[in-house]
Formats: C-alpha cells, structure tokens, sequence
C-alpha cells in the first residue's frame, strides 16, 4: 500500500517535497542561529543560564522568599507606582533617554532604593559620576573593604572592574575599592538610596558562589520584610508591550508559516492546465431583440405571406381546440362555420378575416403593412374565443 494512495501521484510528489524542503529549512535554522544563552553573551539578563547571566542570582531570591518580580514594562509605570518599599535591580542597564533617567530619579526621590551596576549605570544614576576605569584589566579582583559601613563588612568579595566612580562629593561612601579605585558606592539621594558596582560579577551565575559575592548581593538590597523587589529587564534592549507577546518564535514560524502557504499555493494552481471555474455563458438576446431580429428576416426575404401562414395555422388549431375537435386541416369557410356554431355571439368579420387570411398565406403580393393588420385581428378573435369559452360563473367573478 503506497503512502497516501488517495492522491494523485503528481500531488503526492508535491507533498513529500514541501514535507523534505520544511524539515531542512528546520534544521539549518536550528543549527546556523546563533544562541544568546552561551557564556559569550555579557548581559547580566535573567534569562540566560550562561556563564554571565543572572538567572542563578534571581532564582536563588525567589525561593529565599524574596517578593521579586521582572520588569519587562516602560520604566515610567515603574516610577509612578514606586514607593519607600520599592528596590529595583539596574544589571547593566543600556540606555541614554532622558524618560528613563528621570524616572529613576522619581523612585529615589519616593523613597526608592536603587541597585545600578557598570559605567551605564552610573549614567542613570543622579549625578554621574561613574567613569572607564584608569587602569584597564580583564582578572578578578578581590575588593578591599573600605570605612566602617555595614556594607562593607560583607567579607570577601570578587569583581571584575569594568568602570570606577569619581570621588569628590562626601555623600558618596565608597564600600569596596580595587587597586585604589571605588567600586561599591552607596549614598542617599532624596528620601531614596542608592548603590552602585563597578560591575556586575558579584551577581552573574559564574561568580555568584564565589567569596561572599551573595551577600553583597542580599545587603545591597537591603531588608526583606516589607519591601518588593523589581529586577529591571527593560533596559536590556526589549521593553515589553502588548505587541511583545506576538513577537519572538511565534512571530518567525508565523512568517515562515506564511511564505511556505504562498509558495504551495503557486505551486498548486501552476500545476493547473485549464481553467480553475467554467466560463460564463454568453446572455440571451432579449424578447425584443429576438422580435425585431424575426422582423428583420422576414421583410428582407419578402415572406410576409408566411408570416400570415403562421399566425393562421396557430388559430386555426387553437380555436378547433376551444371546440372540442382535433387540429385536422381545414379551410377558412369551414372552420368560421364551426366556431359560429359553437360560439354564435362573435364578430361578424370573422368569416371576412378568415377568407383574407387564407388568400393571403397563399399569395406572394401581401404587404407587410396589410399581413400585420391580419394577423392583429386574427389575434383580437383569438381573444374574444377565449372570453367566450369561459363558464358564466369565471366571467361574472371577473366582471365583478
């Protein structure tokens, strides 16, 4: 038994081929895209399980019973709901708009407390003081507790530096330094606080175990009890919106989905050799067109008499009929008898029109003019037989 015997051998080729062909596109799409989720990707998301990503560090807040949640939306809807129990996570935001800064500064300035990591997040920061770092170097650095504040007793810290902050103002307290350079900041701004990191090491998943980096993840944050933690992911490059649920796989099988519909269906009617629907017939002439094409035939062979012939033979057999008597020839003498005793109350022109009529149909000298007055009266007695073939009863309901 073949596969799919109900097709057509040329249809089944078609569908093992478009089958082969989207098994193929399938497996070079799967093997040419590049993954985002590999140790390549420097982006501290919550999404990715790579090497520097954050999704170790966000997990291991949810199940210490952290209220946590991702922010995916604007960062202005963020701002107008924030509050003294709000703390929002900044892993290396990318952004320069003017919208953001400010409602970073509008949850500080409610009472807010703000997490930023890197030179980026420096700018997001009021005031901007973060900066490349003078002395460039790719090593993990363990930090050098600096002051007396409690963030500073975390314990033993790695970073890898990739910015520092420019010292100068006495609000800023500097934390953690490496080689001399700040790189956990923290100070108040409005009723908000705010902490700052070189960079985001402590909390990628590669680093997350290593020292105390946790814990200057958690004393970073600050307390638990009464706060709700945001961890902002719309500053990654994708804010999301309602649209955003139609976008990503979905979108891509969706278009691919579509060009493979269209490339069968030229396929599928390029197959065709004939027309795909009937063609329309071509329309009837109308009654009238019919008549004055007949009328034209006639007087251009001159058989005006035939006309009459007709028109005569169709009484004749209709009238018989009305009599109770069979369509047998017969002359016009005859024929006016027998309606006369039939049907007595008639005109008295009928036995004048009969005989004309048959002279008529028998001659070649008829005018068009006098066959069609004759055939107009025989079409007048046709109708006055009619009328009087009626019971009394059917003409008195119509007379009424």
């Amino acid at each position: 038994m073949k596969f799919l015997s109900s097709l057509d051998s040329a249809d089944r080729k078609l569908l093992l081929w478009s089958v082969g062909i989207a098994l193929v596109l399938a497996v070079a799409i799967g093997f040419l895209t590049p993954s985002s989720n590999n140790n390549d990707n420097p982006l501290p998301s919550t999404y990715l399980s790579g090497q520097h990503g954050a999704r170790a560090a966000y997990e291991t807040l949810l199940r210490a019973s952290y209220p946590i949640e991702r922010w995916e939306r604007p960062l202005s809807e963020l701002a107008a709901q924030a509050g003294p129990q709000t703390v929002v996570i900044f892993a290396q935001p990318f952004t320069r708009e003017a919208s953001d800064i400010k409602a970073v500064r509008q949850i500080l300035e409610r009472g807010g407390r703000v997490l930023a990591t890197g030179q980026a997040g420096g700018y997001i920061l009021p005031g901007e003081q973060s900066a490349p770092p003078e002395d460039f170097t790719f090593a993990a650095c363990q930090l050098e507790p600096e002051g007396l504040e409690p963030l500073s007793n975390t314990g033993e810290v790695w970073m890898v530096p990739g910015a520092t902050w420019q010292v100068g103002n006495p609000a800023h307290r500097v934390d953690y330094s490496c080689a001399g350079q700040p790189t956990v900041v923290e100070y108040n701004w409005g009723k908000g606080h705010v902490v700052w990191w070189a960079w985001s090491t402590p909390l990628e998943n590669g680093s997350l175990a290593r020292g105390n980096n946790l814990d200057l993840l958690l004393n970073s944050l600050g307390p638990r009890d009464g706060h709700h933690f945001y961890w902002d992911e719309s500053l990654h490059g994708e804010i999301r919106s309602t649209f955003s649920y139609a976008t990503g796989p979905s979108l891509t099988l969706l278009w691919t989905g579509m060009i493979g519909l269209g490339i069968l269906i030229v396929f599928s009617f390029s197959r065709r050799s004939g027309p795909v629907r009937e063609l329309p017939l071509p329309a009837r002439a109308t009654p009238i067109e019919f008549l004055e094409a007949l009328g034209s035939l006639y007087r251009n062979a001159g058989a005006a008499s035939t006309a009459v012939a007709i028109a005569l033979e169709r009484f004749r057999r209709q009238s018989l009929r009305l009599c109770g008597l069979r369509g047998a020839p017969i002359k016009a003498g005859d024929l006016a008898a027998i309606i006369r005793r039939r049907f007595g109350s008639l005109d008295e022109s009928l036995e004048a029109d009969l005989a004309a009529c048959e002279e008529a149909a028998w001659g070649d000298t008829v005018m068009p003019r006098e066959a069609l007055k004759l055939i107009v009266r025989l079409h007048h007695h046709m109708e006055n037989l009619k009328d009087a073939a009626k019971p009394r009863g059917a003409k008195q309901f119509q007379q009424t």
